[in-house]
């Protein structure tokens, strides 16, 4: 526990040497530290005045008169004398320190925790093994986008953090506000969130598993209808000017019809990485609405809302026709030939997406003969291009080449200053998790819904790491753009010479 002393405002009278001798004239003692002063620096200076009345008090008086007034400090603060009845004491609080707090948090999260797993547990071992499975499927399907979306913005509160350490300035980078979110904003809204989906989805469990249906049904119903009143809430409260920006920029890549801004194409790239999040929950929405949540539905893969709808690779997709789109957009603002290859990019991965759809609606010799071969080389195709184009272009390889070739620390780093080590482990990371990717991306490979999730979580880890590397390309770009202009906009010495010697006679 910590002590924290709050004095409050005290009132007393000033009392001391300086009170008997009026005007301006000092005292005799002062007049004799006036003499050894002057005679010691060789100046004759003014008194000091003060405030009230313009009295002359010299820096001896000054101590004398806090020397006589320290007892009379002391006893008013102790309520000592007849005086001190009218006087305020100062309040002293108890607070607890930081680190106190952050351990009960940390204690109750726990058991927060341990109370969710143990209620789960024993619900799902309440039902029969055949139905167990099936089960766990759905409630992973309605809960499992809403736990990614936390788990992102707890990645994206470590991003802020690390720049607001560094000398990059990603508030200029994304032209944000002085109202945006910090990185301890970003991570209390990952808070409420990791505590609020896994408390819903154990209410869900519970009541199904005790008999009590509809009212299991109701639960990932309400919790979404919440999530997105506050997401659209035209009120001035959870945070309305950080919403209103991320509805805006989210319409302008959907509807790609102005010059795209740096904000544009970066949150729809992290888009790109989440379309396996926007994928279930189209699907969630579909059986929330076709009143199929807690129903025999699960196990009508061929249904409006099941795992073979079309919905699905057309949901997987629409990020990436919307980032083709901006970069079309792009090449029609700059007619720069590197906006047409990024689209090529992006296009690729229309081939795995659908291709692996087919998988549902052909026959299986066609599959296995024609369909899964182009699959796989697409997927090839899509991921090595992708990694090329991160280190390329988004990275600016570059920087990478001189800090591999001449083992010296480029000046264009600034997060990772010196650390090799870091890149390799990037380059070697990126590389990997790109080719796992296409996993999620195969509607044929996601029966086992564990395993996609965990792939998922990975390729936000993924592009956790893309956007450290990103934003300080942004930034250096920016900050190497504004010395050229101020180069350019001083003069030369020979134009100095010139003006110098352009004179009238």
């Amino acid at each position: 526990m910590m002590m924290v002393y709050l004095p409050q405002a005290m009132s007393f009278q000033r009392s001391g040497r300086t009170d008997m001798h009026q005007g301006n004239a000092p005292t005799p003692h002062c007049k004799l530290f006036q003499q050894r002063h002057e005679s010691a620096i060789g100046f004759r200076g003014p008194w000091t005045k003060q405030r009230n009345g313009g009295q002359g008090i010299c820096p001896e008086d000054q101590r004398v008169s806090a020397e006589t007034q320290a007892p009379r400090l002391r006893a008013q603060r102790l309520g000592v004398g007849g005086e001190m009845k009218g006087a305020s004491v100062p309040a002293v609080v108890i607070m607890p320190s930081p680190i106190f707090l952050w351990r009960f948090k940390a204690i109750l999260f726990l058991l927060w925790g341990l109370c969710c797993c143990k209620i789960g547990w024993d619900s799902v071992m309440r039902m029969s093994v055949d139905l167990r499975d099936l089960f766990l499927y759905e409630a992973f399907l309605y809960y499992n986008p809403l736990l990614l979306v936390a788990l992102m913005i707890w990645l994206w509160g470590v991003n802020l953090w690390v720049f607001a350490q560094s000398s990059v300035n990603y508030v200029k980078v994304f032209d944000l506000a002085q109202t945006h979110l910090s990185h301890r904003e970003m991570w209390r809204c990952a808070t409420w969130l990791t505590l609020i989906v896994p408390t819903s989805m154990t209410a869900y469990l519970y009541l199904y598993s005790h008999g009590e249906v509809s009212l299991a049904a109701s639960q990932p119903v309400l919790l979404y209808a919440i999530l997105l009143m506050i997401l659209l809430s035209p009120f001035d409260m959870f945070y309305l000017s950080s919403r209103f920006y991320f509805l805006r920029t989210v319409w302008r890549i959907i509807l790609p019809l102005q010059a795209i801004t740096f904000p544009d194409f970066f949150l729809a790239d992290i888009f790109t990485s989440m379309s396996k999040v926007f994928s279930d929950l189209e699907r969630s929405v579909c059986r929330m609405v076709n009143r199929q949540v807690a129903t025999i539905a699960w196990f009508e893969a061929d249904s409006i809302c099941g795992s073979h709808s079309i919905a699905i690779p057309l949901v997987l997709v629409l990020p990436y026709l919307c980032r083709f789109f901006q970069c079309l957009r792009q090449y029609k603002d700059t007619k720069e030939k590197t906006c047409l290859l990024n689209a090529l990019k992006y296009s690729t991965a229309v081939p795995v997406i659908f291709l692996s759809a087919l998988k549902y609606h052909v026959f299986p010799e066609q599959w296995v003969s024609f369909y899964r071969p182009l699959w796989l080389i697409s997927a090839v195709i899509n991921s090595l291009y992708s990694f090329y184009w991160d280190i390329k272009r988004d990275w600016d390889l570059s920087v990478l080449t001189r800090i591999f070739m001449f083992k010296s620390p480029s000046t264009w780093t600034n997060l990772l200053y010196g650390r090799t080590w870091v890149y390799y482990w990037v380059l070697g990371s990126n590389l990997v998790l790109r080719c796992t990717w296409t996993y999620k991306l195969s509607a044929h490979l996601r029966h086992n819904y564990l395993t996609v999730f965990v792939i998922t979580a990975l390729e936000m880890v993924r592009r956790f790491q893309w956007v450290f590397f990103r934003v300080e390309n942004e930034w250096n770009k920016m900050t190497a753009k504004q010395n050229f202009e101020m180069s350019s906009d001083m003069p030369s010495e020979g134009d100095r010479l010139l003006e110098s010697s352009s004179h009238t006679v």
